[in-house]
């Protein structure tokens, strides 16, 4: 008999080739089902609510699998953090039935981008905070990613590897905020097409250092073409919040993880 186990997991992405499971190792999937496999001793393979790229952090990464061993909650999550590295670590654990699908479950997932506007580089936060040396215009941003929200096709912000069926997203915010000299980009979608965060923080950015007008996002936008967009911005302020579904399920869709950011 197995039981269909959910986890909450956090991970800092830096030294990793991002989450998916790679045929020379390297990822957050591989060091996760390797600690996962050593306390309960048989092979597990997860699936997750949403794959991330090299250099991308998680702070409530969900994932299910079948696992045939009984153990209590409390008992997943320090047996195997045990035998995790120390830049992993399981926050959570649920049983929310056999049917359980992590990401076809979710209702819409969450990104935050964390960036520092400095004249020099970072270095205490080299990994974990984007940067840009220009001063941004807050207000500029914040009207331009107007055209951005509700449903639309976001082909101009779709890398060339994205494997999505469609590139037909519902985009439901985009929220802009400064706090000294961190600026925190926040996205709520019903999914998300590959570098699609990374590529709009592109153009937000040449929006905010003045570069481009306000109104070129929405021909970006309308265009549905990649080369009329900005360059895919660095991964290393990316932070995917995590997913979040119905809420019968009774998933925690918040960790102390998610407190870190400023």
């Amino acid at each position: 008999m197995t039981t269909r186990v959910a986890l909450g997991v956090s991970y800092r992405g830096t030294t990793y080739k991002g989450w998916q499971s790679q045929p020379g190792g390297g990822t957050v999937q591989d060091a996760l089902e390797r600690g996962l496999a050593k306390f309960a001793a048989h092979p597990i393979r997860t699936i997750c609510a949403g794959r991330t790229d090299a250099g991308v952090h998680g702070l409530n990464q969900v994932v299910h699998f079948d696992a045939q061993v009984e153990r209590e909650p409390f008992s997943w999550i320090r047996g195997s953090n045990r035998y995790l590295p120390p830049d992993i670590a399981i926050q959570w654990c649920a049983f929310p039935g056999a049917d359980f699908h992590a990401r076809n479950h979710a209702r819409g997932r969450r990104y935050a981008y964390l960036l520092l506007e400095s004249a020099v580089r970072p270095a205490i936060e080299s990994g974990g905070a984007g940067w840009i040396f220009r001063p941004l215009d807050g207000d500029a941003m914040r009207a331009a990613v107007e055209v951005l929200l509700g449903e639309h096709d976001f082909s101009s912000f779709r890398s060339a590897e994205c494997q999505a069926a469609s590139p037909i997203k519902i985009l439901r915010a985009i929220e802009i905020h400064k706090r000294g000299a961190y600026w925190r980009f926040e996205f709520d979608a019903s999914a998300f097409l590959h570098h699609m965060v990374r590529n709009i923080m592109g153009c937000l950015l040449a929006v905010g250092t003045g570069t481009r007008s306000v109104a070129w996002l929405a021909e970006v936008l309308a265009a549905r073409d990649r080369k009329l967009a900005a360059p895919t911005f660095a991964p290393d302020g990316l932070y995917f919040v995590g997913p979040y579904y119905d809420a019968e399920l009774n998933l925690p869709q918040k960790t102390a993880a998610m407190d870190w950011l400023p």
